[in-house]
Order: structure tokens, then C-alpha cells, then sequence
């Protein structure tokens, strides 16, 4: 007897999409392609929250901005429920402090919503392959943010080395900003801010800001523009 072939088992797919027109298109891109089921379509978070607690799914295609919160914590269901499922964020937020929640929430992908019809279907299909879709803005903002994070701490003759956003930081707290006000000027979010000050406090070797902005101003690390008093 000839050996059967081996039969794919269709990879499960739920959207959480509150506008009805675009929910509808990703739902016919996604029911054409026949490696993919729609096993699931929901416009808000508690009824995507009450089908995760007993349904599997292998991707998840959701938005940010739903009518009864945030796509984030449809995000975290899914990873407590479901931790093999991969995860995809389409969205028109690419605001920084979206972009990191989402990723430390658990999502493997950032889409933006001007993505047409083909490219949702081979961005769910690329998620499901291991790997993480990624608008070109997003991948930019991502790879920024962790250019940023890295710690270079000295020179061979010993000087301290700051990044330039850990240099902004610096002049900025030294002004008298507070962690907020800093990430309101920098557009960033205000953990971003905080791990910035950690990486400049561990440069330094001090442990508060008072510590951090005397002894910067001994190694001569401030502008002393920046220490003026604000307008």
C-alpha cells in the first residue's frame, strides 16, 4: 500500500479588530489563504478575553486602540493561555511606548495598519514560520531604543563614556526636569527615561540624581547650557 500523505493541520487564527470594515477585510485575506483558519473575530477585549480562556489558537492578529481597553492585555492572555501562539500588533499607534509594551507584553510582531491585504496574510505566515514582522518605522524605533540601552563605560585613558540620549538625560535632569518631563521632551516613555538613568547612575558609579549630576559636573560631562534655568 502507498503511504498516505502526511495532512496539515490548519494554523487557527483570531482577530481582535474594533473598526468593522478592516475586521472584515483581514478576515477574507485570512479565510483565502488555505493554510490559515479564522477560528475566531471579536471587536473588543472581554469577549477575545472570555475565548482565550478555552480555545487554542496558533496566531493572534490584534489592535491597540479597542473600545473597552487595550490590545495589550488580550497580548497577556493569550501569552498566560496559550504561550505557543505567536503574536502580531496591527495598529496605527507607532508611538514608542506602545511599540515596548507591546514587545515586553509578549507580541513577536508590529504592523502598520497601511499594510495591504497580501501582506497580512504573508506577515501571518512569516509569524507562524518563527518569525517577527516588522514595520520598517518600527524596526527603526526598536533598534534606536536598544542602541541607546547599550552601555559603553570608559575609554582607555579612563573617561566615562555617555551615549548621546544618556547625555541629553544627564543635561535634562541636571536642569531639573523630572523623569516625566524628560520623556515628554524626548517623546519617549518614561521607563525608557528611567533606564537611561540607571545605565548613566551605574557610569558613574552613584546611586541618585543628586550624586549622579555633581559628580558628572566634576568629570565635566554637563553643558553647561542646560544647567540654565528653564523658560
Amino acid at each position: 500500500m502507498m503511504a498516505q500523505p502526511a495532512v496539515r493541520k490548519p494554523i487557527n487564527v483570531v482577530i481582535v479588530e474594533d473598526d468593522n470594515v478592516t475586521r472584515k477585510v483581514f478576515s477574507a485575506a485570512i479565510e483565502s489563504e488555505p493554510a490559515l483558519r479564522l477560528v475566531g473575530a471579536f471587536d473588543s477585549v472581554r469577549p477575545a478575553l472570555e475565548w482565550l480562556k478555552s480555545t487554542p489558537v496558533d496566531l493572534l492578529l490584534t489592535d491597540l486602540g479597542l473600545p473597552d481597553g487595550s490590545g495589550i492585555e488580550v497580548i497577556r492572555a493569550c501569552v498566560g493561555h496559550w504561550p505557543r501562539c505567536g503574536i502580531m500588533v496591527i495598529t496605527m499607534s507607532s508611538d514608542d511606548a506602545s511599540v515596548l509594551a507591546c514587545i515586553e507584553a509578549g507580541a513577536a510582531g508590529y504592523v502598520l495598519k497601511e499594510a495591504g491585504r497580501v501582506d497580512i496574510v504573508r506577515a501571518l505566515m512569516e509569524l507562524h514560520s518563527g518569525g517577527s514582522p516588522i514595520s520598517p518605522v518600527i524596526a527603526r524605533k526598536v533598534l534606536s531604543q536598544l542602541r541607546d540601552a547599550i552601555p559603553t563605560f570608559a575609554e582607555e585613558d579612563g573617561r566615562v563614556l555617555l551615549t548621546p540620549r544618556e547625555t541629553t538625560v544627564l543635561d535634562l535632569i541636571a536642569r531639573g526636569d523630572s523623569y516625566g518631563g524628560v520623556a515628554r521632551m524626548l517623546s519617549v516613555s518614561v521607563g525608557t527615561v528611567q533606564t537611561h538613568a540607571k545605565n548613566i547612575y551605574a557610569k558613574l558609579a552613584v546611586h541618585s540624581r543628586g550624586e549622579a549630576v555633581f559628580e558628572a559636573q566634576r568629570r565635566g560631562l554637563l553643558r553647561m547650557t542646560a544647567l540654565k534655568a528653564r523658560p
